[in-house]
């Protein structure tokens, strides 16, 4: 299932600056099935685009669709929803909650009957590796383990298109591979969007990458499409490896714009 952005527009009353602040300008880009990567400087509104693609935001100028459901309308906001799952990069667990009655919740929240609730959750678990741990309370779970926990929950309706925001902000490189890990499996039947500031997380699950500035999508491609972007970009250097380098470079000319 497609995500499909085509000149979207949205902004905000700034209390800093007189009249409106635009955050995304007139922003075209389409996030076919398997695992892409969102890049982009802070402030950029990579949180604003997360945040219409999951209907948090309503979508202002421009259309924006989950499959064939647009999300201007309430009806495609009603439908889409049950096709999205989201990851926050901030969330909080239930301490007292075993992580099976966790995952289980969600899936009721999302409007799972009842009765069915349990098993999804059991399924979300072991696509997250988690299965040994159901019985667990979250307050016990290591940081990588919490994050799988949220990937779970996020899964338990077993939805087409994955949103997942710095998924592996915060942990460990053990914990980082074993999240990349479960991500990178989850790519393989569904849409799974993801906004990093990690190079790591870009070059080791993304097929493709998407790189939002000045409110535009500046480039969307594979990895070593961007590299080759500019000339002096094969291999490494001391400060960072060609893929960084062109990366802060594509940046930087956006910046030079009149």
């Amino acid at each position: 299932m497609r995500v499909t952005a085509e000149g979207l527009d949205f902004d905000y009353r700034s209390w800093g600056h007189r009249g409106r602040k635009k955050v995304l300008d007139a922003l075209t880009w389409t996030v076919e099935p398997g695992v892409t990567g969102l890049l982009g400087p802070n402030g950029a509104g990579k949180t604003t685009l997360l945040s219409l693609i999951v209907t948090l935001l309503p979508v202002r100028g421009g259309r924006l669709l989950i499959g064939e459901h647009d999300l201007a309308t309430g009806t495609g906001r009603s439908r889409a929803r049950r096709e999205l799952g989201f990851v926050p990069q901030r969330f909080s667990l239930a301490g007292e909650l075993t992580v099976a009655d966790t995952v289980a919740y969600a899936a009721w929240v999302h409007g799972l009957d009842r009765r069915v609730c349990g098993e999804a959750a059991l399924r979300a678990l072991e696509s997250v590796d988690l299965a040994g741990l159901a019985d667990q309370r979250t307050r016990s779970l290591s940081g990588g383990q919490r994050q799988r926990v949220g990937i779970a929950a996020a899964l338990a309706h077993e939805p087409r298109v994955l949103i997942l925001d710095e998924p592996t902000a915060g942990l460990d490189p053990g914990q980082r591979l074993r999240v990349r890990e479960v991500v990178a499996g989850l790519g393989e039947d569904r849409t799974v969007l993801i906004s990093t500031h990690l190079i790591e997380d870009v070059a080791h699950l993304c097929s493709r990458i998407g790189v939002l500035a000045g409110g535009r999508i500046e480039f969307q491609g594979t990895f070593p499409e961007l590299e080759a972007l500019i000339d002096d970009t094969s291999g490494s250097s001391a400060y960072g490896s060609g893929f960084e380098r062109a990366y802060d470079r594509l940046i930087a000319r956006v910046g030079e714009r009149p």
